[in-house]
């Protein structure tokens, strides 16, 4: 039935390539398109339900990655068999996403597989039955603190680790245990992870942005800002900027660090991205009266069993517990268990070894491509940042990408709607896809960068 297979999208109030997406999966759920099927090409089915071949082609990349379609060069694209539609490794989707990182899975599957098995085969009755307490995560707060125990961020234990769903949670969360009064204002970099704006809105936060140079953040202008805005939350992450791959310097960190105690400033350190070593102390070590820091799991192993953590200042520690209690009880005891278990297995470094070195690689295959170009990187970031050459202008480009069969994010993603972002995009390293692919998909990128397209408008 797949070829002759066309979703109706006409009560859907998503995004186009979503709705599509999100038809695909319950066809495919309630057997309308069985393992096997072949869907309608990307050009057939876009022009049956007047849609833009990008919108279609997007939609099948995302099925492919997640592993409900599969397809080839030249082959088509089809609903993937039951048995491998959790693996879409070394496939070559028709549309290649480099909008997000992608870890490879170098074991860490087959781990969280086995640490599974064990929680259901030893987990208590009473841990399954009764709601989560902090007494019940300090096991997994322990492991934590050790896999941590070469980081430079100063002295703590695991009583002053607060866990929650993710990083993004973690943000969200301190973000409503530090800001105050009816119209909150929280600082952020000039181009920035745009989590943190989103945290914000939750918390019914203004967002104002601060000017960067080379070093980093510039302390001038952050203190203009707390002056005169009412600043009380600065959100940076100091050791990798999202998107731009820059560190802010020693020197920089401790000028800020001096500003924000003299200014009374909280500092939120998000450190997700840094997966090897580290350039300098973070805010928490500098700060550790309004120095928070925050990471999770998800870049250097699995963004899958969403658990994040925050170093809260001693003084906040207990306002940040009943803020992460008072939003969901706390992480459920088998996924802590669970946790646990992955976090205490013996191949735990030897995998993370593999990740990184994996993404070492992909990261240097990008660059011996793009090296001619104004491209941003650190092989120990799954990001790299590609300033445009003459002749192409963001929206233009990243068009012409997802033309040539690749998804990229615009620099525009990663300011405020009043900001004046560059000719810039950032492009994401995709572990789940054959090496060969995402090296493809790079020379791609590298003959439209070669030949831009001049028009003239009329």
């Amino acid at each position: 039935m797949g070829a002759n297979w066309v979703p109706d999208l006409s009560q859907s109030g998503k995004s186009k390539y979503k709705a599509l997406a999100n038809a695909i999966r319950d066809a495919v759920a309630n057997d309308l398109l069985s393992s096997g099927d072949r869907l309608p090409p990307v050009r057939e089915l876009a022009y049956q339900m007047s849609v833009t071949p990008g919108t279609v082609a997007r939609a099948y990349s995302v099925l492919t990655e997640e592993g409900v379609l599969s397809a080839g060069v030249g082959r088509g694209t089809f609903v993937a068999e039951a048995a491998t539609r959790s693996d879409p490794s070394h496939e070559w989707p028709q549309m290649l996403s480099l909008r997000s990182p992608l870890l490879p899975d170098m074991g860490q599957g087959d781990m969280i597989r086995d640490a599974m098995r064990k929680t259901a085969d030893n987990i208590g009755g009473r841990d399954l039955l009764s709601y989560p307490t902090r007494a019940m995560d300090l096991p997994l707060r322990r492991a934590l603190r050790r896999w941590m125990s070469d980081l430079p961020i100063g002295a703590f234990t695991a009583e002053e680790l607060v866990l929650t769903h993710g990083a993004q949670n973690a943000i969200t969360t301190v973000m409503q245990t530090v800001l105050t009064g009816p119209e909150p204002v929280v600082a952020v970099e000039d181009l920035t992870y745009t989590g943190f704006r989103r945290a914000a809105a939750l918390c019914r936060a203004r967002v104002v942005s601060v000017q960067t140079d080379e070093e980093g953040p510039v302390v001038a202008h952050l203190e203009k800002l707390v002056r005169e805005e009412g600043v009380q939350l600065f959100c940076t992450s100091s050791e990798v900027n999202n998107p731009t791959v820059r560190f802010t310097s020693a020197r920089r960190r401790q000028e800020i660090a001096k500003l924000a105690r003299r200014l009374g400033l909280h500092v939120l350190d998000d450190d997700c991205y840094s997966i090897g070593n580290h350039t300098a102390e973070s805010y928490y070590s500098l700060l550790p009266e309004l120095g928070w820091y925050v990471s999770s799991l998800s870049k250097a192993l699995s963004p899958a069993l969403r658990v994040g953590y925050v170093l809260a200042p001693k003084a906040y520690v207990p306002d940040l517990e009943r803020t992460a209690h008072f939003s969901s009880f706390g992480l459920a005891p088998p996924l802590t268990d669970l946790a646990l278990r992955f976090m205490e297995d013996q191949r735990l470094l030897t995998v993370a070894a593999k990740v990184r070195a994996r993404v070492n690689d992909l990261v240097r295959v990008a660059v011996n491509h793009l090296g001619g170009y104004d491209v941003a990187w650190n092989e120990d970031v799954p990001l790299l940042w590609l300033r445009l050459p003459y002749g192409w202008r963001t929206a233009q480009f990243v068009h012409a990408a997802e033309n040539s069969g690749v998804l990229v994010r615009s620099a525009e993603e990663f300011t405020l709607r009043d900001g004046n972002p560059p000719h810039a995009v950032r492009i994401a390293v995709n572990g789940m896809v054959d090496p060969e692919c995402f090296e493809d998909g790079i020379i791609r990128l590298v003959k439209l960068l070669d030949n831009p397209r001049e028009e003239i408008g009329v």
